[in-house]
This record gives structure tokens, C-alpha cells and sequence, in this order.
């Protein structure tokens, strides 16, 4: 292929929610359920949006405060992610150019790495569900790191796995925390806004490659030629 050796020593680093999988449909249901079981009936879709990547544990937190509940952040997390893997076991759905990217870059020997603020368990189960699994097995959870998305700790230690300077990794991200991460770790990213009235984010503006149209604008190829390019400058930023 014309592009091996072009992209040695590059590596890709995924977010996991909105952007490899749509799984925020699933994550606003199990959030509905959680606080509707502690008298808070009235959780919308709009809400949710406020929480697109932040890690389920700072969401819950935030619950926690907002709502007033009585109940510790650790039994919300568990709820919460009790009734997210009961959807994600049966409706996860990887994004079909996200497939094909990985499954492209795969074929190339470049390294890759999910970087998520979701639970280790729930990563497992949606790399399993959707058979990403095959070529994704560098995966990261904010759960084990100190400080989850817009700090870049997931971002830098998917890098230390994977044996590759920052400078050298690409990150893909559907949300502002997580475009706030990749520049503070020092590494490029393609933005691929989930919600679509945000790609005006200060946090996207700092992006390498910004996908206004989210989703239905993403290719496997377009990415791909722009990783291909962006090797051939990646001197240029350190």
C-alpha cells in the first residue's frame, strides 16, 4: 500500500462513547433510570447532553450534587452502570466508517488504543459487542487514572502503553472535554462533534481536523489520507 512507512510511528487513540460506538442513547436511558430510582423523574436528552465526555464517575457526582441525592457517588456509579451494560449487551452499534478506519489502520500495523471515561467494564463489553475487540486491545478507563477528560491523563497514559511520544499520537474525539484533553497532552486531533451545536466549542477550535457535520461527515478514507499527510508535518509540532 502507498501509505506504509508513511505512517510509521504514528499512533491513533480513540474515544470510546460517540465516537467509535453510538452508545450515548444508551448512556442518557441507563442516566434516566439511575435518577428516576432516587426521585428525579424529570431527566431530559438535553440534559444528558451537558455530560458528553465526562467520565460517568465525575457525571455521577455531579448528580450527586445537583440533585441533592442521598446515596453515595459509589452506588450511583454502580446503578448506573448496571443498567448501562444491561443496554450495551444487547444494543451496541460501532459507527460503520469508524469500523472501516480501524479495520484500515489494522491493516497497516499502526498502534492503536481506546482512551474512555467509562468503566473498564463497559469498555469490555462494548469492545466485545461490537468485535472491535479484534484490533483494539490497548484500552484505557479514567477510572484508572488520576483525573478523567479535559485533563489528559487517559490521552498520556494510552500513549505510555502503547510506546509512543504524544507528539506522534492522534487522537479521535466527539467531544469538547476530550479535544481539551488531546491539546493538553500534546497530541493531534480529529474532532467529530456529537452534538452539533457545540463544534463551535472553544475546546474544538484547538482540534487538527475539525469534522463540523459530526458522524455523517467522517470517512475511513478522508481520515486516513489526512493521517497520511499529517505524518508528513508531524515534525512540526512537539
Amino acid at each position: 500500500m502507498s501509505s506504509m512507512g508513511a505512517l510509521d510511528g504514528t499512533a491513533v487513540v480513540f474515544d470510546l462513547d460517540g465516537t467509535l460506538v453510538d452508545s450515548e442513547p444508551n448512556y442518557y436511558e441507563a442516566g434516566r433510570r439511575t435518577l428516576a430510582a432516587y426521585g428525579v423523574p424529570d431527566f431530559t436528552w438535553a440534559d444528558h447532553q451537558a455530560y458528553v465526555g465526562i467520565s460517568t464517575r465525575e457525571t455521577v457526582a455531579d448528580w450527586k450534587r445537583r440533585y441533592g441525592l442521598r446515596t453515595t457517588v459509589e452506588e450511583l456509579l454502580a446503578v448506573k452502570n448496571r443498567h448501562y451494560l444491561a443496554l450495551a449487551r444487547t444494543s451496541a452499534r460501532a459507527y460503520p466508517e469508524m469500523r472501516k478506519f480501524v479495520e484500515l489502520l489494522a491493516g497497516e500495523g499502526v498502534p492503536m488504543a481506546v482512551a474512555s471515561g467509562s468503566s473498564p467494564e463497559a469498555i469490555g463489553t462494548i469492545l466485545a459487542r461490537t468485535g472491535l475487540d479484534a484490533h483494539l486491545r490497548t484500552v484505557v478507563s479514567a477510572d484508572e487514572v488520576a483525573r478523567g477528560k479535559p485533563a489528559p491523563d487517559v490521552f498520556l497514559e494510552a500513549a505510555r502503553r502503547l510506546g509512543a511520544r504524544p507528539a506522534r499520537c492522534v487522537v479521535l474525539e466527539d467531544a469538547a472535554p476530550g479535544a481539551a484533553a488531546a491539546h493538553a497532552a500534546g497530541m493531534r486531533c480529529i474532532a467529530i462533534p456529537y452534538v452539533a451545536d457545540q463544534a463551535d466549542a472553544p475546546e474544538f477550535a484547538t482540534a487538527d481536523l475539525l469534522l463540523r457535520g459530526g458522524q455523517e461527515e467522517f470517512t475511513a478514507r478522508l481520515a486516513h489520507d489526512w493521517l497520511v499527510r499529517a505524518a508528513g508535518t508531524r515534525g512540526e509540532k512537539n
